[in-house]
């Protein structure tokens, strides 16, 4: 893995367009990710403009959380619009997928445009309802299963180019998503890509060395247009490193969850009767971030981290506190195998984005409410095994001797 950042001896958007150009002129089937937030809106722009010049034709996939500022969706209908001689295929997908739910325990996961349920809005017209239009789509997905293997579906198992506008700068983990060398790249001159599961997509971050500046800066030269919402967040006095649009009730995205009730009133009733904890999340998560531990955690004088991490999973609802001992043995386990056989209860950098183990850390997650406990290098398990999984986990914990009923 390469940790080392060596400049180019040309511009960002020189860089992002030759790697758009290259994807262009080297596959048939290329499709932008677009959320409508500014950094996948630069990519769709240069993608399409480049396309209409090139005479080539892109396919675009929004996933629409039902959840979703006025804003965004008129931003997304008006890209849509401006380049619809280009767009082949618009993916507007409007059907149940599984997400996280960080603003409470009682209801870890919420389900947008869930059968029966009462929505916050209508999707569009136009937009893909059914969830038969994807062989691969089953019950319970998640945002991320279903993305891959939207992935493979596009392909329609031929080589294809799935842009997604990621910064390595936003975030540690989206930094070695580019760095790492253990990646199987589509060349070795060309570290912004990556294989996709299914082994006929390739992901492609064109924008990956590019910062928040040189998206603003962009926008100013071009005159594109973006998402008004950014400026209604700006005179609200959101600093320019916390504006995400984006899933909204997820561990980061829930700072922002009181823009609702500021600027879409009735939106955000909706919300508050649509999705449990919202009202918490829009009292305390942008105000007091040692409720969700999202920065500075603290911990009662009489406990240690560690029995603190204990009192945690005692004091939640028993069925989130077994997914939790569930996931916290299978990574004490690990740690156990490298010769390691308790975690420290806290060391230095042990609540910052890489993982440096310790039951601090483990605390962070559980007040986090970061269910599936990405922070411990876990990513969704499949909801079609979920069960299987809890109950065979369970009989590890036993065989292991780690959390059982009687820790």
């Amino acid at each position: 893995m390469s940790l080392l950042k060596v400049p180019l001896p040309y511009t960002v958007q020189e860089a992002s367009t030759r790697r758009i150009t290259w994807v262009l002129q080297n596959f048939s089937r290329v499709c932008v990710s677009f959320s409508g937030g500014k950094d996948s809106t630069v990519m769709l722009h240069i993608t399409a403009l480049l396309a209409r010049e090139m005479g080539k034709k892109i396919s675009v996939l929004f996933i629409d959380w039902e959840a979703q500022f006025s804003s965004t969706i008129a931003h997304c209908e008006k890209m849509r619009d401006l380049y619809q001689d280009v767009i082949e295929h618009f993916y507007w997908v409007a059907i149940p997928l599984t997400t996280q739910n960080a603003l409470t325990q009682f209801e870890p996961e919420w389900q947008c445009w869930e059968p029966d349920a009462e929505w916050v809005r209508n999707p569009p017209s136009g937009a893909m309802t059914d969830p038969a239009i994807f062989p691969f789509y089953h019950p319970g997905i998640t945002f991320e299963h279903f993305v891959q293997s939207f992935a493979e579906w596009y392909s329609q198992k031929r080589p294809a180019a799935m842009l997604v506008g990621i910064r390595a700068d936003e975030s540690y983990n989206r930094f070695l998503t580019i760095s790492s060398q253990r990646k199987q790249r589509f060349a070795d001159d060309k570290p912004w890509t990556t294989s996709a599961p299914g082994g006929h997509a390739w992901y492609v971050y064109p924008l990956y060395d590019w910062k928040t500046a040189d998206i603003w800066t962009w926008f100013a030269r071009t005159q594109q247009c973006y998402n008004p919402l950014y400026n209604l967040m700006y005179q609200a006095g959101v600093p320019l490193r916390n504006m995400r649009i984006c899933e909204p009730f997820g561990p980061e995205q829930r700072q922002g969850l009181w823009l609702y009730h500021v600027l879409e009133p009735e939106r955000w009733a909706a919300m508050c009767q649509r999705v449990s904890g919202v009202h918490s999340g829009g009292v305390y998560a942008g105000r007091a971030n040692q409720f969700y531990g999202h920065r500075k955690i603290e911990k009662p004088t009489h406990h240690t981290w560690r029995s603190y991490a204990m009192f945690l999973l005692q004091s939640m609802p028993q069925n989130t506190a077994e997914h939790y001992r569930n996931k916290i043995a299978v990574y004490l386990h690990w740690y156990q195998k490298q010769g390691v056989d308790d975690i420290p209860d806290a060391q230095e950098g042990d609540v910052g984005s890489k993982d440096v183990p310790s039951w601090r850390r483990i605390c962070k997650v559980l007040l986090n409410n970061d269910y599936w406990c990405r922070a411990l290098s876990f990513s969704p398990t499949k909801a079609v095994h979920y069960q299987r999984y809890r109950e065979r986990l369970k009989q590890k914990r036993q065989l292991w001797g780690i959390l059982c009923n009687n820790d």
